[in-house]
């Protein structure tokens, strides 16, 4: 498989996203941190992470997952968010981890959510792209937030430069306190009176292979599940929605960062066809 992506991450900010087997948090998700500030309610269906003074609260998927596609509905921190980090990502462990990073830095009220980006392979990340969202992740409204490709990895291993195919990643989220650089580098700061701060959750779907532990491959929870990920490629379409979102959105792109690579631009940078 030589896709540009290995695991789809969508995060939907609407409720208007039809997934046929919507999964359940009891059955899917533990809560890992945060005492009472992670619920999960609804028979499962839905589940809440909150903020205080004290702390934040965090949960992980109970699956590894090798390869696939994974869907969330997110309704972010309302009004002023500034300082608080709602992070979605997928992460293998050890020093030469993978991992798939979305954090949401919150803002205040007025302004829109900075969304964040991160890719490491091997252990190595440093490719960070960050976006001013176009729309506000913390209403549900029907065709609002539809999913846009933000940051594409191609898979280059054909010039040596890892590509996170082989380890698998479980699925994390946490909602906590980075006031010291998320909102404006850190000069706006949480402001306590609004809390608690809450992020919500619903409408998670892996079509995904999950890794059995001990296992050295991978199977299929539903067989009948769509598999059309697996030979999904970037269409006219896709590219012209990604040229769309960097031109009008993107406010900051490793790629461009001169200063900070003295000695060069990283080497997939040379090879993307979106800068």
């Amino acid at each position: 498989m030589q896709s540009s992506a290995l695991l789809f991450i969508s995060a939907v900010f609407l409720g208007a996203l039809t997934i046929a087997s919507a999964g359940n948090f009891y059955q899917d998700f533990d809560i890992t941190w945060g005492d009472q500030r992670a619920k999960i309610l609804n028979g499962g269906r839905d589940l809440t992470l909150s903020l205080d003074r004290v702390s934040g609260s965090g949960f992980k998927s109970k699956n590894e997952y090798l390869l696939g596609r994974i869907d969330m509905q997110i309704k972010l921190v309302p009004g002023n968010s500034a300082g608080t980090v709602t992070a979605y990502y997928l992460s293998s462990q050890g020093p030469t981890h993978d991992e798939i990073d979305f954090e949401f830095l919150g803002n205040l009220s007025g302004n829109p959510y900075t969304l964040h980006t991160n890719v490491f392979t091997q252990g190595k990340g440093n490719r960070e792209q960050q976006f001013h969202l176009w729309f506000d992740p913390s209403l549900v409204r029907p065709h609002q937030g539809l999913p846009h490709l933000l940051h594409l990895f191609n898979n280059l291993e054909s010039i040596g430069i890892p590509f996170p195919k082989n380890q698998p990643m479980r699925i994390y989220s946490s909602l906590w306190n980075a006031d010291g650089w998320a909102t404006m580098g850190g000069r706006v700061k949480t402001d306590w009176s609004n809390a608690p701060f809450t992020a919500s959750f619903r409408n998670f779907n892996a079509n995904a292979c999950v890794q059995a532990p001990g296992s050295s491959s991978c199977t299929r929870p539903d067989p009948n599940q769509d598999s059309s990920w697996q030979d999904q490629a970037l269409d006219a379409s896709g590219r012209n929605r990604l040229r769309w979102v960097q031109q009008k959105y993107m406010v900051y792109n490793y790629c461009t960062d001169v200063k900070r690579f003295p000695q060069g631009l990283p080497p997939e940078c040379k090879r993307s066809r979106f800068l």
